[in-house]
């Protein structure tokens, strides 16, 4: 079955279990598990004949019927799920796969963390990701729907339960989630989705996430709006939405040039076959008089012409749009074309003097055969935008009289050029050699940390251009040894250190039951702020460091400690082979692992344990040496099939009973060979013993750890210490960046014109006369 087909029942399966542990039997409770429609009734169907229909009957309509949840999937679908038995298969199957004990969401483990809603969205963006097609329009990427939420200021705003969130094209809702939970508290959300599916999906979302009073219908938006006041739009504090891009058939059962509720009147018709215009004008007129919203939409809207031009126009005469931020291309599901967030702001729409630009287009990594914004991206974008800061290539606020210069074409190149600047070859040094003091100047941020590095590692040619006064090869350990750098990285590794203080103290105090959100949103906000304004390092770089390693593991160690305490505890880990036996593959403790135990408490034995360890791999490497010397036709192992201390014992053997007399080079290399062996066995048995009789140790001294020995291997030995190896790499790169480009520089410019026409030349003649003595001769 086809992603976009089978998230539908994974996911339908997911929320009755959710609903059912935590709802069943619960008075008062925002869903209504009726008797007989729980997860448990559905496991009592497994295997039944008619499983399908009676999943149908008993649980999805009762279940659907008393919470308003229309469109649930058909279980008794015989062209998706088989019909007979492979129907009965597949759903008892699927049933059982919920059963599993661990999925118990009676209890959540982490209050205000919600667990569930984030695998629920896990799951969501991959069942974008494999469906392929235009129904990834369903999911909105995580990031964009982050970038949204945070630049309208809804945090800062005072809100609460009378404060209204729209999305018109909600699809599966995250968009709508998301700003709902960057308000921060309470908030009314509503949402409209045209596709029946996927508006459940929506409904169910909305559960999950616990926002079980939101208001979602199913519905054509500009056919047919739900939300009205009377005969005339229902207005909203804030509006966000990802339509479908380009819609071709927006119109259809809409009469443009009489719309009944006047959204195209102060602004102009949007094209027949081009209903991007239409969603961004219903956006509009859904907007109080004081509202905020954004639109994502392709870059089209920003340059396209003719009726489009004249909207374009209207809006900017109106002051509606505040900002414009490109988007990264193959960022969406179900498209690769790249597109944008256009802010609208209807307060102070009137006074609006320019519209603040970003090109965010260069910053993303690749994922699969995706992009993604990465959380340094992210976090850069809402910083400018909220701030409104200009960056070169980056960033500006365009005024409307140089919009309306460029016949109000928004194309954010005709505004900001982000593209990286071509490297440009100076004629002049390579006719005559020297490297161009404009290219040294270029590295100015290095020079104003090191003023006197650049008189170390360049000399004066001629005005204007100067030479290596170092060998290449010097480059890097000559910026090193340099007074002036080394004061500068032992001052940035102090810098760090004073971070790394204070975060540990911060660590430190978390006791169970806290919120690991809260968390890292207080160490990464802190870590950006402490390197904000440093020289040649990049704040986000650094912040980027944190959030990867967040994600990889420091998330899943908090989680366990805001559960269980800081407790370092072990198992067993074990593996089931093709029979179905389960065979001991030792322990493992995902909290400490056991290299940081080994580390802090036994790293004499294990000093020790790798001397014999190097030891044994020089044994192997002379025993390698030995055959690969005596392995020829004539060699003494030349009739061996294959070289073991078993073949030369019976080889040795053999000779004796034979009576054979061995030459003084043959025994000679039969002897070495059985010591190499004999010695690099018994030094496999020693490291064997010594493994053992050291996880032994390790094992038991889990035992002995106190609350703040695993506080100190998990912050100081785990997570700081990784961080300090992830940010010392980035101080590092600093210095390979200055070594790069005058390496890079030194080599263009090293051989100028002429002396490559005098080698030329030689080489020429030499060649002549390698053919003259050759009988060969040009004419």
């Amino acid at each position: 079955m086809d992603a976009s087909q089978y998230k539908d029942y994974v996911l339908v399966l997911l929320f009755i279990k959710y609903v059912s542990d935590k709802y069943a039997g619960i008075p008062y409770a925002p869903i209504t598990i009726p008797a007989g429609a729980g997860f448990k009734d559905m496991v009592a169907l497994k295997g039944k004949s008619d499983i399908g229909d009676q999943i149908n009957k008993k649980i999805i309509q009762p279940l659907a019927s008393a919470n308003k949840l229309a469109d649930m999937p058909d279980f008794n679908d015989a062209a998706k799920l088989g019909s007979g038995k492979e129907m009965v298969d597949r759903l008892t199957n699927l049933i059982a796969i919920f059963e599993d004990k661990r999925l118990d969401f009676s209890k959540n483990r982490a209050e205000g963390d919600d667990i569930l809603g984030d695998a629920y969205e896990y799951l969501m963006r991959h069942f974008a990701t494999e469906s392929g097609k235009s129904k990834g329009q369903f999911y909105t990427p995580a990031e964009v729907s982050r970038i949204i939420a945070q630049i309208l200021n809804i945090r800062q705003a005072k809100t609460g339960p009378y404060t209204t969130v729209y999305d018109p094209t909600c699809g599966s809702g995250s968009l709508l989630l998301k700003v709902a939970d960057e308000a921060g508290t309470a908030v009314t959300l509503y949402g409209q989705e045209k596709d029946s599916a996927t508006s459940g999906l929506a409904r169910m979302n909305m559960i999950l996430h616990n926002n079980p009073t939101a208001l979602i219908h199913q519905g054509n938006t500009l056919t047919d709006p739900k939300y009205k006041d009377g005969e005339a739009l229902k207005s909203f504090d804030y509006v966000v939405a990802n339509p479908p891009f380009s819609d071709k058939r927006w119109s259809t059962g809409l009469d443009p040039l009489h719309d009944p509720f006047d959204r195209f009147k102060s602004f102009g018709t949007p094209p027949a076959k081009q209903g991007d215009f239409a969603y961004l004008l219903h956006i509009i007129r859904s907007l109080k008089s004081t509202g905020k919203g954004a639109c994502i939409l392709p870059h089209g809207v920003l340059f396209r012409g003719n009726a489009e031009a004249e909207i374009r126009r209207n809006l900017v005469r109106k002051g509606y749009i505040k900002g414009i931020i490109g988007l990264p291309a193959n960022l969406f599901y179900g498209t690769g074309i790249p597109a944008c967030i256009v802010v609208v702001d209807k307060q102070g729409a009137s006074v609006r003097k320019g519209i603040f630009l970003i090109d965010a287009s260069q910053g993303f990594m690749k994922d699969g055969p995706k992009n993604r914004l990465r959380a340094q991206d992210l976090h850069k974008i809402v910083d400018v935008f909220n701030r409104q800061i200009e960056l070169t290539r980056y960033s500006r606020m365009v005024s409307i009289d140089e919009i309306e210069k460029n016949d109000f074409n928004l194309n954010l190149p005709r505004y900001i050029d982000s593209q990286t600047p071509e490297d440009r070859q100076d004629i002049e040094a390579h006719l005559r050699g020297g490297i161009p003091v404009a290219d040294v100047d270029a590295l100015d941020a290095y020079w104003a940390v090191c003023p006197t590095l650049r008189e170390t590692l360049c000399r004066p040619n001629r005005p204007g251009y100067v030479d290596l006064a170092v060998e290449k090869s010097a480059i890097k350990t000559a910026i090193y040894d340099h007074p002036e750098f080394a004061a500068f990285m032992a001052g940035m590794n102090k810098h760090f250190d004073i971070w790394r203080e204070n975060s540990a103290m911060t660590l430190k105090a978390l006791a169970t039951g806290f919120h690991p959100k809260d968390v890292i949103a207080e160490i990464s906000e802190g870590l950006l702020a402490h390197y904000a304004g440093k020289p040649l390092i990049n704040q986000y770089d650094v912040y980027q460091h944190l959030m990867d390693y967040w994600a990889a593991a420091m998330q899943d160690d908090c989680y366990a400690i805001a559960a269980d305490g800081w407790k370092a505890e072990t198992y067993r880990v074990t593996e089931t082979d093709k029979k179905g036996k389960e065979k001991d593959k030792g322990w493992a403790c995902d909290l400490v692992p056991k290299p940081l135990i080994v580390a802090r408490y036994f790293a004499g034995d294990q000093a020790t344990l790798d001397e014999m360890i190097a030891s044994k791999e020089s044994l192997t490497n002379q025993l390698n040496a030995v055959e690969e010397e005596h392995s020829g036709e004539e060699g003494v192992f030349a009739e061996m099939e294959k070289v073991t201390l078993a073949n030369v014992r019976a080889r040795l053997k053999e000779l004796a009973r034979e009576g054979g007399a061995l030459s003084e080079d043959e025994e000679g290399v039969l002897t070495e060979y059985l010591s190499l062996c004999t010695q690099e066995g018994l030094l496999g048995k020693q490291i064997a013993e010594a493994e053992k009789k050291l996880d032994a140790a390790a094992y038991a001294k889990y035992r002995e750890l106190t609350e703040a020995d695993v506080k100190t291997l998990v912050i100081d030995d785990k997570w700081l210490a990784t961080l300090d190896r992830d940010i010392h790499g980035e101080m590092d790169r600093i210095s390979q960046g200055l070594t790069r480009r005058l390496r890079e520089l030194a080599q263009r410019y090293d051989i100028p014109l002429p002396a490559v026409t005098l080698r030329v030349a030689e080489f020429e003649a030499k060649v002549n006369g390698h053919l003259e003595r050759m009988g060969f001769a040009w004419s």
